[in-house]
Parts: C-alpha cells; structure tokens; sequence
C-alpha cells in the first residue's frame, strides 16, 4: 500500500470523496436513526437497485458457483414495494437475522483517521448507512450498484505522531457524564490513519408451514441421496402467504422440545425433533411488527402486532406468548410518548424480569411476568433522546443528544432493568454514531463516523470506560440487518465476544475467509483461522471453550457447524454438523436469514417475506443427525 502524500494536522483525516459509491447519506433525525453494520453483498446477476438484505426471506434460489461464490447473503431480485417494518431487526435482519456483508463499489477512504477516543481508532470507511438518499423503500439504506463490495471495515491502521494527536486530545477526547468511578486518565491517546484505499435453483419442495406435511417423514426426499458423514433434514416448512408488499417473520425460538417462528400474522411451532406441530398456530389480528429475540427464563416470548391496517396504524398491541404451550398471557397497549414519539413503531427486548419497549424518542419497561408497567426512560440532559435500548444481560440505552447543535453527539447508559437508574453514561465525541452493540458483557460498541466515513470498535469497562479499541490490519464482514426507523443495536450476526476477546469474521470477495479473536484488553490480534471450506465462516456464539461458527454452503456442498478452541495453541476447526449437498440450494436461498445451533440441531429460518412470485416462499428448514 503506498503511503498517502501529505499528513493532515487536524488527526481526523482528509475529507472523503461523496460521489461514487461512498458516503453515508445525510445526517440521520433523533427520531429516525438508522441503525449501521456491513450490508449484505449483491448476488450475481442482480440488476441495480437491489436494496440489501432487508427484506427478510428473500426469494429463494441455488448458490453461485466458485467463479462467483455466495461469500455474503443476497438481498432479494426485486424489492416489496411496500416498507418492511422496522422495530425488529435481526439478524434480522441482522441483522444478527438479518443480513449484512459487503456490497457496492468500495470507497477510497482518505488517508488518515482517528478514532473517537483519540486510541487506534476507525480503519477506513464507513459506507453502507445512508448511502445516497433514493432509497428503494422508505428507510432503506439504499442501493448499491451491482458486484463489487461495500464494507465498513476497510482500512489499514499506522500510527499517527505530533500535531494531529495534540489536536485529537482537544477535539476527539472523550467526556465521561456519569460513573461509579474510574477513568482514562493516564492513557497515552494514539491516533490511526485510515487506508487509502430472487436467485434461480431448484424449487423449493412443497410442505405447509401450518406443520400439517409429514414432518420427519421426508416426503419430499430431501434426504435422498445423502453421503455419508452428512446430516438430514429433519423438517422444511413453507412461509404463509404474504401480501404482495412483503411482511416480517422475526424472530426464531429454540428449545429443549419446540422451535417457533413468527410470520407475518401468524406464530408457529414445531417439534424439534420432527417438525410436527407443538400447539396450534396462533393468528393476530393484524401483522406482527416486532417481537424480542430474547425469551425470558420461563420461555417466554412478546410480540407486538399492529393495532390496524391503515396508514396510521401502530405496533402497540403487546401479547405475552408461552412457547411451550402457545397460550396467551399478559396483554398491554403501548402508549405515546411526546411529539414525534410515537408507537408507529416500536422495538422490544428482555432483560432478565423486564421488557424494554423502545419508542423513536423514548421507552418504557414492564414486568415481564406481569405486563406491569415499572418506568419510563425519557428526554434528559442536554436535550437527549434515547433511541434504542439492548436486551440479554444488559439494558443499555443509545441516545442522541443536542440534535442541529454544534453539541450534537451520542451517549450510552446503563440502566437498572428494575429501576431504570443509571448506572454510568458514556458521551460519545461529536461525529460519531453508535451503530451496534457487538457484546453488552462485556460491552462492545461498534461506531461510524458518518463525515469521515471510518468505523471504530470500542470496549469499555464496567463503569462505563473505555478499556480498548480495535486496533487490527484487516477489513470484517459480520452480517447485519436493516435498522430502518430505530436502531437495532443488537441486529448483527458473526460478532461475538466472550470476556476477553471479540471474534471477527474477515471479508472476502471469494474463496475462505478467516475468523479474528482479538484481545479485549488491548484491542489487538491474538489469533485467526481460516475457514474450513472455500466459502465464508461466521462466528456465532462461544460456549465457555470453543466459539461456535457456521461455515455457509457453496454450490456444490452444504454448509458446516464447527467448533474452535478458544484457549490453547491450538485453534483448528472441528466439524460438528456438515448439511448435505443436496439441499445446498435451498439453505443458501435463506438470504435474509436466522440461524441457530441447539442441541446439536442447525435452524435456520427467514426474517423477510417478500409477498412475490408464484411458489411457496420458504420459512425454516431444520438439520440434525
């Protein structure tokens, strides 16, 4: 890589050419942030304008052969013409599950930029959120041209000396509102440059998803031909009908006895073993709009659905749901928040006894066991806003602050689930977003600098203080979601962290990528390896000493489940599950997709129903010895 002419004296780097594919599109309201991570790649032979991976459940189709390997989910051939509702990402969209990957032509970043906290910071660009404004559905990223690749990770991180540092510790340092004690003082600041620098296939098999087909019977015979050492299909079930503007299916649930899946109006439930029905499907009256991806302890899940059809219509309608039985709990309406803080759309998440419903502006918690409502998370301060709140072990709140000020910036609080009492806040620079929260324990933010076009990971401790940036040579590629009119700062698959190190997929634009366990304390490398097979590899979650990654199918083999030691000199992968060939098509045809590993069992299921075409759409296929 040769070294940039001339060394800017601000430390935050040269202005990034807008015009080409780069940028991020303009800045975002308080009460629409868009949520960031790496969208998905556009599948071969997609026309321009394929919005990314959104639209969860893309068409269905056949993997790409090794000149054009589907190293990155696609998003569907054709947009819904009608927005996906945004309160739940995953995967989904995540997003995880929702997609993310690279995509588009890559921006040339400029030479040199910091990161927020005046440590290594972004490495390149941070395109892919925003994009230019003509988005293919309200609140889309937008669209990428065809082939290439859009990836927020890229960039080589070098030392910056002198000026530009003395400069970062005035413009870039980082202001602590609130802890329970501890700083950075003391802390040498190093600042880092940025561097320069419907798919066709084999039709899917016809098998209700209402559970009435044969189950483990295979009627279909999808296990015919199945080698040696490969697994079986123990179910497929079809999507129901949606409407020709596309609908969620958030959500995937997976127990001891029954995976669940939700689905434009509709709730289903399978046995794991053999997909018949759990319990009979349950029916809202409307369309589901946002559930939370945790179950509490009791396994027990809430879903929102709309409380009506029209324009005006809000996600509003709470129903407490047991997986176990399909029976129906507590009910409870959301209300209003302020002006331009309404529940047009909404977003939830468990947190130990308490559900966080996340308004554009504000949110509200309830008991979980009850529908209770215990509090409310409002303006404060400077004029913020929350704008997104995490679920699982702990309740963090995204705020944005001083909105069309030359304050303008973002925080982070923890909040008690119980009291809603913060425990500490983090004020982020001005500049900088809070796009994702990779790990809340311990807590990992993944930030963009939407003028800068960088990206930067960040680590703090638990009072709230930064501990480390990532400071490793390489351009990543987890999958994210969309995160339309509220962030969804959990929606992302293929990051996972443990309490010492964060594990990174790398990106690629063919062949094996590798996966990157980088040291929490200190941000750097420790180790990586390379995926087992000629298609990408994607971290999913660690088990105390092994991370647990899925290896995606490639044209001519199905995908993989393996395990990687996380301790030792040792890091090789060992394979636990490998999916038969024969049904490669149709597991790669899941572009907007959840996954899961329980109990020895692969499910994958997908997040976006497009409403178009004549066959069946797809909606969770279920892998197991």
């Amino acid at each position: 890589m040769s070294q940039p002419p001339n060394q800017p004296q601000d430390g935050f780097g040269a202005p990034q050419d807008q015009s080409g594919a780069g940028g991020f599109g303009p800045p975002q309201d308080p009460r629409a942030q868009g949520g960031f991570g790496a969208p998905p790649s556009t599948p071969p032979n997609s026309p321009p304008g394929t919005p990314h991976g959104a639209p969860q459940g893309a068409p269905q189709g056949a993997p790409t052969p090794p000149a054009q390997p589907p190293h990155a989910p696609a998003p569907p051939q054709a947009p819904p013409t009608g927005a996906p509702q945004p309160g739940y990402g995953y995967p989904q969209q995540p997003a995880p599950y929702g997609q993310s990957g690279p995509y588009g032509q890559p921006q040339q970043p400029g030479p040199y930029g910091q990161g927020p906290y005046g440590q290594p910071g972004p490495y390149g660009q941070q395109p892919g959120y925003g994009y230019p404004p003509q988005a293919q559905y309200p609140g889309a990223p937008n669209t990428p041209p065809p082939g290439g690749s859009r990836n927020p990770f890229k960039g080589k991180p070098a030392v910056i000396i002198g000026a530009a540092v003395a400069a970062l510790l005035v413009i870039g340092g980082t202001v602590y509102a609130v802890s329970s004690g501890g700083d950075d003082e003391g802390k040498k600041p190093v600042a880092e440059k940025s561097d320069d620098g419907k798919a066709t296939g084999s039709a899917a098999p016809v098998n209700p998803g209402d559970g009435s087909g044969d189950g483990g019977e295979d009627p279909e015979n999808l296990n015919e031909g199945r080698q040696a050492g490969e697994s079986k299909v123990l179910w497929y079930k079809e999507a129901p009908d949606a409407p020709g503007s596309g609908a969620d299916a958030p959500g995937q649930w997976v127990t001891d006895k029954v995976a669940v899946k939700a689905a434009y109006k509709q709730l289903f439930a399978y046995n794991v073993g053999d997909g018949q029905p759990a319990w009979d499907t349950l029916t809202f009256p409307q369309k589901i709009c946002a559930v939370t991806p945790q179950k509490t302890s009791a396994d027990k899940v809430v879903i929102a659905y709309m409380n009506g059809a029209g324009d005006s219509a809000k996600c509003n309608q709470l129903q407490e749901i047991d997986l176990a039985t399909g029976a129906k709990g507590w009910t409870a309406e959301v209300a209003d928040g302020g002006l331009f803080d309404s529940a047009l759309s909404i977003a939830l998440s468990l947190v130990g006894d308490t559900l966080m419903v996340g308004r554009s502006m504000s949110g509200t918690a309830y008991d979980a066991a009850t529908g209770k409502k215990l509090w409310d998370k409002g303006k404060y301060g400077q004029s913020c806003y929350p704008a997104a709140f995490t679920g699982g072990a702990k309740l963090l709140a995204v705020s944005s602050c001083g909105a069309s000020t030359d304050n303008e910036h973002d925080e982070v609080q923890e909040l008690n689930p119980a009291t809603g009492k913060v425990k500490w806040t983090k004020t982020i620079p001005k500049g900088w977003t809070v796009g994702r929260t990779y790990s809340v324990d311990p807590v990992v933010l993944y930030l963009t600098n939407e003028e800068k076009d960088q990206w930067n990971v960040s680590t703090l401790k638990s009072d709230g203080t930064l501990l480390s940036q990532v400071d490793v040579d390489e351009s990543f590629a987890p999958e994210c979601g969309w995160a339309i009119l509220t962030r969804d700062l959990q929606g992302c698959t293929g990051a996972v962290a443990d309490a010492n190190t964060l594990y990174l997929p790398t990106e690629v634009t063919t062949g094996a990528n590798e996966v990157v366990a980088i040291s929490l304390a200190t941000g750097k490398e420790k180790w990586r390896v390379k995926s087992p097979s000629d298609e990408s590899m994607l971290p999913l979650r660690t088990d105390g000493t092994n991370l647990i990654a899925y290896v995606k199918p490639s044209y001519d083999a199905g995908g993989q489940v393996v395990s990687i030691p996380t301790t030792g000199s040792s890091h090789k992968t060992t394979k636990l599950l490998q999916n038969p060939q024969g049904t490669a098509d149709i597991e790669s045809g899941f572009y907007s997709k959840a996954i899961d590993y329980v109990d020895g069992r692969f499910y994958i299921s997908t997040t976006r129903l497009t409403g178009t075409g004549d066959e069946k759409e797809k909606l969770m296929l279920a892998f197991g010895e």
